[in-house]
C-alpha cells in the first residue's frame, strides 16, 4: 500500500500556474493518444466505426505489424500489440484525468520507445517526432505525476488529511 501511495502522490510545483502549464501538454497528448492514435487500433466507444472493433479488441492488422519487429515481439505479438494499443488508448484517457499518471506514463514511455526505435526511425528521424513528443510528455508524467490538476492529487490530498 505504501508503494501505491508513493507512485500516486504527485510532486507539486511551487505555484499552481506551473502545474497548470505542465498539465496542458498532458491533456493534449492524452487526448490525441486516446482519440486518434489508440482508438484506431483498440476498441473503445469512440473508435472509428469502420474499424469494426469490439470493446478492448485490437485491430486485426496490428499483431502482424508488431511481429515484424522480431525478437521477443515475434514470440508474443498478440500480447505486445494489445499492451501497446491499450497504453495508447486507455493510457491517454488516464493522462487526461490524471489518474495513476506515473503508471500509465511508464506504459506510454515503453510504447513510444518501441514506436521510435522499431517502427519510425528506419523511415527517417522526422517520422519519430510524434512518438518523441509523447515520450517527453510521458517522462514528465513519470517524474512529476499529475501535479495539482489530476485525480491523483485529489486522492492523495484526501488521504493525507
Amino acid at each position: 500500500m505504501k508503494f501505491l501511495k508513493r507512485i500516486t502522490n504527485p510532486i507539486l510545483l511551487p505555484y499552481w500556474w506551473q502545474d497548470f502549464l505542465l498539465a496542458i501538454p498532458r491533456f493534449i497528448c492524452g487526448y490525441l493518444l486516446t482519440t486518434d492514435f489508440g482508438a484506431a487500433k483498440f476498441g473503445l466507444p469512440w473508435s472509428p466505426p469502420e474499424n469494426n472493433l469490439g470493446f478492448f479488441e485490437v485491430a486485426f492488422w496490428f499483431p502482424s505489424d508488431v511481429a515484424a519487429y522480431g525478437g521477443v515481439f515475434a514470440m508474443f505479438p498478440a500480447f505486445f500489440a494489445w499492451m501497446g494499443a491499450f497504453s495508447e488508448a486507455v493510457g491517454g484517457l488516464f493522462l487526461i484525468v490524471g489518474l495513476q499518471t506515473r503508471v500509465f506514463s511508464f506504459l506510454i514511455t515503453c510504447t513510444m520507445l518501441v514506436a521510435i526505435f522499431m517502427q519510425q526511425l528506419n523511415q527517417g528521424s522526422w517520422n519519430t517526432l510524434p512518438a518523441a513528443g509523447f515520450l517527453w510528455v510521458s517522462i514528465a508524467g513519470i517524474v512529476l505525476g499529475s501535479g495539482r490538476f489530476g485525480i491523483d492529487y485529489l486522492i492523495t490530498k484526501k488521504a493525507n488529511v
